[in-house]
């Protein structure tokens, strides 16, 4: 029986290894063959971000501090026992009289205070605790902004380096192009060898830059696969749309940006709601000032080993104790009473408790107009630089055309032995950083204007960008 009972279990544990084993494989498959786009990669952020989730914890603890300033207002109840042994000389309950023996003695009470007024203090501290749950949620939204702006930073860097990419190979493969005709112009007798040699210098140099940017395009997915808790070396595609730009994008004026953002910003919001949590603990302070009146009602008995069943020695259970039960029910006694407590002098405590409340809601309000001085600067500064992006994407891209025009000129005279491979060369490198600085200038640009849409509170996405795109 044990035999065949081991049996299965031991079967039931390779099957759950077995399927845990599928399951896992399965789930690393599914990994590798999604593509990722900027939405799935936020998202992803969102979920599983450890700086967002310790966030959550100071919401629930906002969430808890209000519910317990709710249930502040009930009364509260208290009960306690006691038992007692004494030795030596004590007093005779039945008789009143000192006797010298030991004793026993049990008491049990429940008590219940409410307090029925306190200067408001109460009420002013529920309405501060849901102004910090709303500071903590708030704070928990900045959190996500700043995540979603940093994957969205992370997202376009690897666009932008494969790019780079594309541009160092196809540069390179133009100049191994020209090297093989410049061999065979050289075999002809059309060019020096010198040439050849500077053009094959060329190709090296040109092989050292490609080899960059694809270092430079894995640290690029490496700060996104960091940024979304994956683990490096994990197979991880992402999305690549087309973002070329034809024509300049609508941009709404300063003044409306900043309305728009003084309505979504959660760094704003949380200001606000900091200044009213400090302007109730401000109350909840002079509250202090105020007589308070609380209501307390207990209850009590009591047993004794030394309350006989009579008083009257005469009687013949004069030296039994009185049952427990008896004492239990004879014994109980009720009290309702009333305290009022004015405060008359603390120390000048509650002064200098009132005077500090002063000052952090003045700060407070400081807070706030600075707040929302720094996100009017901010506000101005990614208007001014998204500007500033497109104009130098419509400079570099005039630049480039001419000097791709400029260097098919070169190249062609190269061919013929009409320039040197030193000029050619000068005019290679020249055309190579034109198109690396447009492909800086158009994300850079891109990274801006979609700054400009975080603070209209829209989501961050590039499918947008398909009115700016050339159809």
């Amino acid at each position: 029986m044990n035999r065949n009972t081991n049996a299965h279990e031991s079967s039931f544990i390779r099957i759950a290894l077995l399927i845990s084993l599928v399951l896992l494989v399965i789930s690393g498959s599914i990994l590798a063959q999604k593509t990722w786009t900027l939405e799935d990669c936020i998202n992803h952020a969102l979920e599983n971000n450890i700086r967002i989730k310790q966030s959550y914890l100071d919401v629930e603890t906002g969430a808890i501090n209000q519910r317990e300033s709710k249930l502040d207002f009930l009364p509260n109840l208290n009960g306690s026992a006691s038992h007692s042994y004494g030795w030596g000389r004590s007093v005779d309950m039945a008789t009143y009289n000192y006797v010298n023996q030991q004793t026993q003695q049990s008491y049990f009470t429940i008590n219940s205070d409410l307090t029925l007024f306190s200067g408001l203090q109460k009420l002013n501290t529920l309405k501060q605790r849901r102004f910090d749950y709303l500071v903590s949620k708030y704070n928990s939204d900045k959190i996500k902004n700043d995540i979603s702006l940093s994957v969205a930073g992370a997202y376009l860097q690897i666009l932008f380096s494969r790019e780079l990419v594309n541009n160092a190979e196809q540069q390179f493969e133009v100049t191994n192009q020209q090297i093989d005709r410049t061999a065979k112009l050289v075999a002809a007798g059309t060019l020096a060898k010198g040439s050849l040699l500077e053009v094959q210098a060329q190709g090296a140099n040109e092989e050292v830059s490609l080899v960059q940017a694809k270092n430079q395009l894995n640290l690029a997915y490496l700060d996104l696969l960091q940024l979304l808790e994956i683990e490096s070396g994990t197979a991880f595609q992402i999305d690549v749309p087309s973002l070329a730009l034809t024509q300049q994008p609508e941009i709404l004026p300063i003044q409306y940006i900043y309305n728009a953002a003084l309505g979504t910003m959660p760094e704003i919001k949380s200001a606000e709601m900091t200044y009213e949590s400090y302007g109730r603990a401000l109350s909840v302070a002079k509250g202090s000032r105020s007589p308070s009146l609380a209501l307390s009602l207990g209850m009590g008995t009591n047993y004794s080993d030394q309350i006989r069943m009579s008083v009257n020695p005469l009687d013949p259970g004069y030296q039994d104790t009185k049952p427990f039960s008896d004492q239990f029910k004879d014994n109980q006694n009720t009290t309702l009473a009333f305290r009022l407590s004015i405060p008359i002098f603390n120390n000048w405590q509650i002064n200098s408790y009132v005077a500090r409340s002063k000052v952090n809601f003045l700060n407070a309000d400081y807070n706030l107009q600075l707040t929302k001085n720094t996100l009017r600067k901010n506000v101005e500064t990614a208007y001014a630089d998204a500007l500033a992006a497109y104009s130098s994407y419509s400079a570099r891209e005039k630049s480039l055309s001419s000097l791709e025009e400029s260097f098919s000129y070169t190249e062609q005279k190269f061919n013929v032995g009409m320039v040197n491979a030193l000029d050619y060369n000068v005019a290679k490198n020249q055309l190579n950083k034109a198109n690396s600085d447009l492909l800086s200038a158009k994300y850079d640009f891109i990274f801006k204007y979609k700054i400009l849409d975080f603070y209209l509170g829209k989501t961050l996405t590039l499918k947008d960008l398909q009115m700016i795109q050339n159809n």
